[in-house]
């Protein structure tokens, strides 16, 4: 089969045109909020890891992972109204329970590691929703797969190059990291 120069142009248009479709209705789909929101838990929970005593700071993050929890509820519930197809709300039900699931797998994984320090815990809990993330981007879109793959080499620099400031780093370039992508994708696709 002999594809022309104008046909091969022709095809490469639709393709880009259907790319730009998806990323329109993602970021219309509210999708950006999830980040915005991780973000702002990542942002402020590991700030606090790294102001303030353990304990005090474990006590926050739990309130931080309980309103990030009923947030991202809230944002998926709206999302599953806006659409009306079947199929749709039974890929958001797999979602919901992908994520339950590798929740349940990162704390049992943490305790079969157990005894590790706070740090540790944290690059545990890191690399596994590096992992949903990716394995979303591979379901749904690889468009955000760079900086899901940028974050968790990130994490891992700081892990092991710099963790005397590795909450601070987290804080900054995981949380800020995720509400710059959540803008990005709200703004510019």
């Amino acid at each position: 089969m002999n594809i022309s120069p104008t046909e091969a142009e022709e095809a490469l248009a639709a393709i880009q045109a259907t790319m730009k479709k998806t990323r329109r209705a993602i970021s219309a789909s509210g999708a950006y909020g999830f980040l915005i929101v991780w973000g702002v838990v990542w942002l402020l929970g590991f700030l606090c890891s790294h102001f303030l005593p353990d304990e005090i700071a474990g006590y926050i993050w739990m309130g931080l992972d309980i309103l990030g929890g009923v947030l991202s509820a809230i944002i998926g519930i709206r999302m599953g109204r806006q659409v009306r197809s079947p199929l749709a709300a039974a890929s958001g039900k797999r979602i919901g329970w992908f994520w339950l699931l590798l929740i349940i797998y990162s704390a049992a994984a943490i305790g079969v590691a157990w005894p590790v320090d706070g740090k540790q815990v944290a690059m545990f809990i890191i690399l596994f929703v590096m992992v949903g993330w990716l394995a979303m981007d591979l379901l749904l879109s690889f468009d955000s797969i760079l900086p899901g793959l940028v974050i968790a080499a990130l994490a891992l620099i700081g892990y092991f190059l710099l963790l005397d400031i590795f909450y601070l780093w987290m804080a900054i370039l995981g949380g800020g990291g995720m509400i710059a992508m959540g803008i990005y994708i709200r703004y510019r696709w």
